[in-house]
């Protein structure tokens, strides 16, 4: 390939006779022709006056005996170097300083407390403090907090609901009685006697001043290394015994006909932190990002207890030094009480219980996403102001108190929760273009089956089962949440020719399961369009709260006639 003044003059060269004039070049140049600017290679060639060519006036360089051919450029040749003077030399070198120094002043890790330039006065914590509680503080628009979330609590003849709601949509519930203390006792903490050991289930029951024994599990038991001669492999039955008293904390209700399931690694949560006491954890959580995770931990460090594990929540997300040292010290405040407790203590029983309902839900949620909290009952607002008034007092006004003797509807009612409600208790769910769930609850496990319903679609089969399909994925998503389905789910998605579109489900399903704090464990979708799934069970779901077993059929959903087998 030839390019523009280089491969012609080349060739000229290599064709004129031994002994032939040059011509008369301009300037006096004495040489091949120069290249013009811009062509391929004469970017970096040099100029008369630098390097090899010679000016008038200049004594020229004795030319070699035998010239080597001028070769043709080729594809993927290299340009020569341009020459490095004296000026450009010194000009490069400080370039070179000018780019160590950048990258030193970037590779610089300067603390919270420091300033950028590093020559400012450094601020103290008094300052810093005040500078991430406003960064705490939620949104507002035209004087009116706005969030992503709301929480509504009502009371009624001491029943308390509690209804979380995304926009307009209910996305969780949960009901609280006065009996359940003794259905509702996951979190408290207890004085246990060990009833019996079983070595084949390597479990124990234990008595904890409940209607049913508790089981506590080989896994989670905990024990001292000399108090056992085989530490590593122990079985349940070298580590515990008959009657003896053991700490121990429900980590699961009781459920049909099973107690509650305890654990002997007891935690204390509070607002910020959770207190694992006799215990060297030490966690952050994963929801918060690096720099926020950074600064916990320097926390941490300064005011960690010496013998006791801690966990620092999601809630804790700017969150003072102050605030998380407040927090443990009420923790650790809270467990010399139980120690206490457990030592004058006779026989099993509570030694601590978790807060009502409302301000349990309030701990573990209620954030700067929340525009806010309405509390229908007096007693409950002023106690749920006065502890979200101690841990963010920066978000106290968001709790609002709803006069249900002023306002002619309840609060749910008013909220369009009674009519989510209903939707939630039924059997059967619509979809939006018409499809359908079908939610059964059985002994073992729980099935949803997705129906097309009236859903016929517009171009084929498969684009219609597959619309239908995702439809379901999200909306199995938010009934599991809402519900409260826990154990085994089997949800039996219509079937898809195409493997792609199958793909796409399971992750869509995934996807809208990611907004759930419970943990599940989904499977991929089966060829016969069946999706395993499972989701950590704590209580008996929604459905139990508002329904019983009915007396006619027991709970079977149908009655037989036994007078035709007479």
């Amino acid at each position: 390939m030839e390019t523009n003044g280089s491969s012609g003059s080349s060739a000229a060269e290599n064709n004129r006779p031994d002994g032939a004039e040059r011509p008369n070049r301009p300037d006096g140049q004495d040489g091949p022709k120069k290249r013009r600017r811009g062509s391929r290679g004469g970017k970096n060639r040099r100029k008369p006056g630098e390097g090899g060519e010679q000016g008038e006036g200049q004594a020229s360089a004795p030319r070699p005996a035998a010239a080597q051919p001028t070769r043709k450029p080729q594809i993927g040749d290299t340009r020569p170097a341009a020459p490095v003077t004296a000026k450009s030399g010194q000009s490069e070198q400080k370039q070179g300083q000018a780019q160590g120094e950048g990258n030193k002043k970037k590779r610089r890790r300067g603390g919270r407390g420091r300033s950028r330039s590093g020559n400012g006065p450094v601020r103290d914590a008094a300052e810093i403090d005040a500078e991430i509680i406003e960064r705490r503080k939620g949104r507002e628009r035209n004087g009116r907090p706005v969030g992503r979330y709301q929480m509504c609590v009502q009371v009624r003849d001491g029943v308390t609901q509690v209804a979380v709601m995304e926009g307009r949509s209910l996305i969780e519930h949960y009901v609280s009685r006065p009996a359940d203390d003794v259905g509702q006792i996951h979190g408290n903490i207890y004085l246990g006697r060990v009833q019996n050991v079983l070595p084949g289930m390597e479990a124990a029951f234990v008595d904890i001043a409940t209607p049913k024994n508790a089981v506590l599990y080989r896994s989670d038991v905990q024990f001292e290394d000399e108090n056992v001669e085989t530490k590593d492999n122990a079985r349940i039955e070298q580590i515990l015994r008959s009657r003896q008293m053991i700490l121990c904390q429900v980590t699961k209700n009781p459920i049909g006909a099973k107690g509650a399931r305890l654990t002997q690694e007891v935690s204390i949560p509070g607002r910020f932190v959770v207190l694992i006491p006799n215990s060297k954890t030490y966690g952050i959580s994963k929801r918060l990002d690096d720099s926020e995770r950074r600064r916990l931990r320097n926390i941490l460090d300064r005011v960690k207890p010496a013998h006791h594990g801690v966990i620092v929540r999601t809630a804790a997300e700017h969150a003072t030094e102050h605030e998380l040292t407040a927090d443990m010290t009420r923790l650790l405040q809270e467990w010399e009480q139980i120690e206490a407790a457990s030592k004058n203590a006779q026989g099993p029983g509570l030694l601590y219980r978790e807060p009502e309902l409302a301000v349990r839900v309030i701990r573990e949620e209620f954030n700067a996403e929340y525009r806010g909290v309405i509390i229908d009952d007096h007693r409950l607002y002023e106690e749920v102001r006065s502890y979200v008034q101690a841990f963010n007092p920066e978000l106290a006004d968001r709790v609002e108190y709803f006069d249900r003797d002023a306002e002619p509807l309840s609060l749910f009612e008013t909220q369009h929760v009674h009519e989510q409600l209903h939707k939630a208790l039924d059997r059967k769910v619509w979809l939006p273009s018409g499809g359908s769930l079908i939610i059964e609850h059985t002994e073992a496990l729980t099935v949803i089956d997705v129906n097309t319903g009236k859903n016929v679609g517009t171009s084929n089969l498969e684009q219609t089962v597959f619309q239908n399909n995702l439809e379901a994925a999200a909306e199995v998503a938010h009934q599991l949440r809402l519900r409260d389905i826990g154990g085994i789910i089997v949800i039996d998605f219509i079937d898809m020719e195409i493997k792609d579109n199958r793909k796409k489900v399971v992750e869509s399903f995934r996807q809208a399961l990611s907004r759930d704090k419970t943990r599940t464990q989904v499977f991929d979708i089966s060829e016969l369009g069946l999706v395993e799934m499972t989701r950590k069970r704590i209580g008996e779901g929604l459905i139990t709260a508002f329904a019983g077993e009915c007396p006619e059929c027991s709970g079977r959903g149908m009655k037989v006639d036994f007078s035709l087998l007479d």
